[in-house]
C-alpha cells in the first residue's frame, strides 16, 4: 500500500504522519461499529448476517493491524488505533439504538393498576400480563410486556405520563416463542398501511 502512495507522489511525511493513521484511525471505527452490530444481531438470533459481518470485521482489523506493523516506530499509530476504537464504539452503540432491532422484555411495578395505561397496551396490540404482588411497602401491581425495541420510547413515555414515580425494568429478549406469528403480523399491518395509503 505505501508502493501505491509512493507511486502517486505522496511524500513519506504526509504519508506516515498523516495517511497512515488517518487509514488506521478509520479502519478502526469500521470494525469496532461492526463488531457492536455482529453482538447486536447475534443475541437476537439473526444467525445469516452474523459470519458475514464477522468477516468483513476480521478483514478490516488485520487490514488496521498490519499498517500498525508497518509503522512501528509512529506513535501517531498507536494514538490513530485507541482513537479509533474508542470513536468506533460510539459510532456501534449509536447504530445499534437507531436500528433498534429486536425485541424486549418490560416489567413495571407500580403501587397500584393503572387501567389507562392497560388500555393503551391493549390499543396498540401489546401482548401483557397484569398480575398483583407483595412489595417490600406492601401491595404492588406487576405489569409484564414484550415488544418491539422501536416501540420501546413511546411505552415509557406513556408508562412516566401515568405514574412518573413507577419502577420499571427493560432486558433484551432472544427470542419469543411466538415469533413467526409476531412476523405474520407485521407483515400484515405493512400490507394494511400499504393498501390504506394507495387508497388515499
Amino acid at each position: 500500500m505505501q508502493d501505491l502512495f509512493h507511486s502517486l507522489g505522496i511524500s513519506e511525511n504526509l504519508l506516515n504522519y498523516v495517511l497512515m493513521p488517518l487509514l488506521i484511525f478509520v479502519a478502526r471505527i469500521g470494525d469496532v461499529s461492526i463488531n457492536t452490530l455482529r453482538i447486536m444481531f447475534m443475541m437476537n438470533g439473526k444467525k445469516s448476517i452474523v459470519p458475514i459481518l464477522g468477516f468483513f470485521e476480521a478483514m478490516i482489523w488485520l487490514l488496521a493491524i498490519g499498517q500498525i506493523f508497518q509503522n512501528v516506530n509512529n506513535p501517531l499509530s498507536y494514538i490513530a488505533y485507541a482513537g479509533g476504537f474508542a470513536t468506533g464504539t460510539f459510532v456501534g452503540m449509536a447504530l445499534e439504538e437507531k436500528l433498534a432491532i429486536g425485541r424486549v422484555l418490560v416489567r413495571v411495578i407500580t403501587p397500584q393498576p393503572h387501567p389507562d395505561l392497560l388500555e393503551f397496551m391493549k390499543m396498540k396490540n401489546y401482548r401483557f400480563t397484569n398480575v398483583g404482588g407483595e412489595g417490600r411497602f406492601g401491595k404492588v401491581n406487576l405489569l409484564f410486556t414484550v415488544m418491539k425495541r422501536d416501540t420501546l420510547q413511546e411505552f415509557i413515555s406513556k408508562v412516566k405520563e401515568v405514574d412518573e414515580k413507577a419502577f420499571y425494568t427493560i432486558e433484551s429478549v432472544k427470542r419469543v416463542s411466538e415469533d413467526e406469528l409476531n412476523t405474520m403480523e407485521d407483515r400484515a399491518g405493512f400490507r394494511s398501511k400499504f393498501f390504506s395509503k394507495a387508497r388515499n
